[in-house]
């Protein structure tokens, strides 16, 4: 099979050449949009699930939508050791540039674009030089007494609020896209549902979609209460066969080639039905197969090469971000699991150790603060990458 004409693209947020498996969410998403249009209240969104799901590409994808609608639309990746204000206004001077074309009042864009370098130069620590402050590129002169106070949530709702307006003006909103969510600091994810809140009571057309792992929920409802119910939740899983079948035929039948019905069984079951998995194997098997069409033999050859890619790119990345404890921790899971993608008792790990629970604790939370596990509930834990068990017990120590 030519290489060069290969549909598959794994990759890290890279959108398949088949978005399957997706059409409830984006349809959920167009009737936001809709609503918001409208002048109806609608609540935020928040996207949860595993790593290699596509929560990424999803977020993508519904930054297109919002785009094409005329929305205002801006993405952050939050990250764990960063404070929320410096991204968040870069987005937000994205959105607002998106609105900025369709506004008839450059006075009043500027205006919004002043407020906006305001909370941007609120990111600069107290007492920094002139030289280490950072500078926003945006270039109008700074607003005073608008969302400016150093008290991200106070500024936050301010900005949001003064952002909504602009997009109200010409008839459309706002559509702010978080992805990694969870690495929100605490002050930065209460502030957040502070001015979400804030917004859905006044009906303002500007919306956050969040995406993250499966704990986000948790993470949320330890910061304010009440946004069990100023979120709308989606678990974002793995495909169904049907869906994973459509993932791979639609993109190969588009370059006038096929794929047998053995060979489908045979990447079903290498990638579990996730999608980044149905890229890599997808991709691996294409370029392995002598010629059309793709056969289950092709698959096989082609498996240990992508394993190989996902030992190294997918998995191998994040093993090497573990100390040595933490390691110790992963691969007891692991053997605790056999391998399969599912959750175990703190105090199994404990006792397969031979170690106290209060001794693991720091390994413990340290992974979770580094995204390889989650707990979703009191004593449980589990890996946030699928197959994470399977590559461990396989790896030669």
């Amino acid at each position: 099979m030519d290489p060069v004409r290969n549909p598959f693209a794994p990759g890290a947020g890279q959108r398949p050449p088949e978005l399957a498996g997706r059409d409830k969410e984006v349809g959920a998403f167009e009737v936001v949009l809709e609503r918001v249009a409208r002048g109806r209240p609608e609540r935020s969104l928040v996207l949860t699930g595993l790593r290699g799901v596509g929560k990424t590409v999803l977020l993508g994808e519904l930054r297109s939508m919002a785009v094409k609608r005329g929305w205002g639309a801006g993405k952050v990746e939050a990250r764990p050791d960063a404070d929320l204000r410096r991204p968040l206004s870069a987005a937000l001077h994205r959105a607002i540039r998106d609105l900025a074309v369709r506004h008839r009042a450059p006075d009043r864009v500027e205006a919004i674009l002043g407020i906006l370098k305001a909370f941007a130069l609120r990111a600069a620590p107290d007492g920094a030089k002139l030289r280490d402050r950072w500078q926003p590129g945006i270039d109008v002169p700074a607003a005073s007494g608008r969302a400016d106070s150093g008290d991200i949530e106070i500024d936050l709702v301010e900005l949001f609020t003064d952002v909504a307006e602009l997009a109200q003006d010409v008839g459309t909103g706002v559509a702010l896209l978080i992805d990694e969510m969870q690495d929100l600091k605490p002050d930065d994810i209460s502030a957040l549902c502070a001015a979400c809140h804030e917004l859905s009571q006044i009906g303002a057309p500007l919306v956050v979609v969040g995406a993250g792992l499966p704990h986000l929920p948790a993470v949320l409802s330890a910061s304010k209460s009440y946004s069990e119910r100023l979120f709308r939740y989606v678990r974002i899983d793995r495909l169904s066969r049907e869906d994973a079948d459509r993932a791979v035929l639609a993109p190969v039948e588009r370059e006038d080639a096929g794929i047998t019905d053995e060979a489908l069984d045979a990447l079903f079951d290498a990638s579990g039905g996730y999608p980044y998995f149905i890229q890599a194997y997808g991709k691996a098997a294409w370029d392995a197969a002598p010629a059309d069409p793709i056969t289950a033999t092709d698959v096989s050859v082609a498996a240990p090469e992508a394993d190989a890619e996902l030992a190294v790119g997918f998995f191998g990345s994040r093993y090497e971000r573990a100390t040595p404890a933490e390691r110790e921790y992963l691969r007891s899971m692991a053997e605790l699991t056999d391998g399969k993608d599912a959750g175990v008792n703190t105090a199994q790990v404990a006792d397969h150790l031979g170690r106290k629970p209060s001794s693991l604790s720091p390994a413990r939370d340290s992974l979770i603060k580094k995204g390889l596990v989650y707990s979703a509930e009191r004593g449980q834990i589990a890996f946030t990458v699928p197959h994470f068990g399977r590559f461990l017990l396989g790896r030669e120590e």
